[in-house]
């Protein structure tokens, strides 16, 4: 990421701050948990509160390894879908990132991985699920009282700080220096390209020395595709013997998902 994209990012932060905070509390009501807790497994408390949106999500591994996550919603159902061909620290936030789109999103946008390389979506509403997502998954009280204590534990080297807090929240680290710059625990002036432009094997290297878990940077290729259909089937199969629907739509259904799997899967 360019050190011009960075200031912007943080820019929007600075001006928008206070309405996207207000949303994550909006949403941490609506899932029944603690404001300003940290998620432990957010894929576990999201799956219900988007449930009760009309929204189902599965995971499964995509052939392109730039989208986080594909958000759709048609006149019935909706659909989250995350994409375990990407680490496990990029599916996090893209669930996060996800929860923005269907909670207080305008647009059915395809989100890609911020954070995964150099682009970036120049679209405020992608800005907007990023901060929301950040502000989520790092809560302030508790990202400044880690980073203090990484800092203690890094003697103050900024990377070894982020990668501490990557693996503790498991998020992608340029999620993590973000936060830092948004809340002022680096200063904004003393970022160096060395600490913002830092290759994945340098991370991998980090995270093996510092004995943190190596396996956030791996995909998972989880695929609940199978399990999907199931329910869907039986939720059909319902629906038609209360005569809600007829045997060819649910049909339909199952065809038309079948075909998109395949496409997104890339076989």
């Amino acid at each position: 990421m360019e050190i011009d994209r960075l200031r912007t990012i943080i820019a929007y932060s600075d001006k928008n701050r206070e309405d996207i905070h207000s949303m994550v509390k909006r949403f941490c009501s609506f899932a029944g948990i603690e404001y300003e807790s940290d998620l432990l497994n957010v894929l576990q408390i999201v799956r219900s509160s988007f449930k009760k949106r009309g929204y189902l999500v599965f995971e499964m591994p995509f052939a392109d390894d730039e989208i986080g996550a594909l958000c759709y919603k048609g006149d019935g159902m909706g659909y989250v879908v995350l994409n375990t061909s990407l680490p496990r620290v990029n599916v996090n936030f893209a669930i996060a990132h996800e929860i923005y789109h269907v909670f207080f999103g305008s647009d059915e946008l395809v989100s890609k991985v911020e954070f995964a390389d150099d682009h970036y979506y120049e679209h405020e509403e992608e800005y907007a699920a990023n901060l929301f997502a950040g502000m989520l998954l790092m809560p302030e009280v508790s990202f400044r009282r880690m980073f203090s204590k990484f800092k203690e534990d890094s003697d103050g080297n900024r990377a070894e700080i982020i990668i501490r807090l990557m693996s503790y929240y498991q998020v992608p680290y340029m999620a993590v220096l973000i936060r830092s710059l948004e809340l002022g625990m680096i200063a904004r002036s003393e970022v160096r390209e060395e600490t913002f432009n830092i290759e994945r094997d340098h991370i991998n290297e980090k995270l093996k020395d510092l004995w943190l878990d190596e396996s956030i940077m791996e995909p998972s290729r989880k695929d609940d595709y199978a399990h999907i259909e199931t329910v869907v089937s039986t939720v059909g199969k319902e629906f038609v013997e209360d005569e809600y629907i007829n045997k060819r739509t649910v049909n339909k259904a199952l065809k038309n998902m079948r075909e998109l799997y395949l496409k997104i899967k890339g076989t």
